[in-house]
């Protein structure tokens, strides 16, 4: 069953959305909708949906200001128009589908099947993620698997240098250059990460450790073999040197 949330600044366009999504009951469930922007982003922050469709056109806000503030998108957006001119815009803001209003009810049915496949997509790539990391510990294998952009990237330990935490994102540093944004949060990257290679010296910041160059105690810096300066926080500073 698809949680779904809907947003729009008119209650009958709500209203008749809902009756359509009503002959799908067995696939959807509409567990809240808003017409006031601001307090349908707090909602969404903070629950986890496999939907959202949401209208473009709305007085104090409109749809892609609200997609802004949302803090993750791991979820299928669908907006709703009444104007074809949104359509190019509304899938470079990750949107898997647009809807025109007044909407059709088989426009509606391939979009709720685009849904299903974008579900079932991010499904499979959670669980492999999850089995691959499973493996590697059981068998002590040094492979790190990374879950990006609808693809698995495995990386030995020693490829990557540093994971910056970007709020609900966070950037894998590796020893080629290479950046790679991950949209799960520091903490999360730091579980798949070997504690006895990889430390979190600061709260924004996991290093690892085979990696460092030098470590400045005045300053309270490490370098990095590629010369990144990474800040140690006074509350890890006691820790870090233990590892030593």
């Amino acid at each position: 069953m698809l949680k779904a949330v809907i947003v729009d600044d008119e209650p009958k366009a709500i209203q008749s959305l809902s009756w359509e999504l009503s002959n799908f009951d067995e696939d959807v469930e509409i567990i809240e909708t808003f017409t006031e922007a601001e307090i349908a982003i707090n909602y969404i922050n903070k629950t986890d949906i496999d939907c959202l469709f949401l209208d473009i056109e709305m007085p104090t806000m409109d749809g892609f200001q609200l997609l802004e503030r949302l803090e993750n998108k791991n979820f299928a957006i669908i907006i709703t128009t009444a104007y074809n001119e949104y359509a190019i815009k509304a899938l470079k803001n990750q949107a898997i589908d647009y809807l025109l209003k007044p909407i059709d009810s088989d426009d509606l049915e391939q979009t709720i099947g685009r849904i299903k496949e974008h579900h079932k997509k991010s499904d499979s790539s959670e669980k492999v993620e999850k089995i691959l990391s499973e493996f590697n510990k059981k068998f002590n294998r040094r492979k790190i698997t990374i879950n990006t952009d609808g693809k698995l990237i495995f990386l030995t330990e020693d490829e990557i240098l540093f994971v910056e935490s970007d709020g609900n994102y966070s950037t894998i540093h590796t020893s080629n250059g290479k950046k790679i944004v991950v949209t799960k949060k520091l903490k999360e990257i730091n579980s798949l990460l070997p504690e006895d290679h990889f430390f979190r010296i600061h709260n924004s910041f996991v290093i690892n450790l085979n990696k460092i160059k030098e470590f400045l105690k005045s300053d309270g810096y490490v370098i990095l073999e590629d010369n990144h300066k990474i800040p140690v926080s006074r509350q890890r500073k006691s820790d870090f040197l233990e590892k030593f």
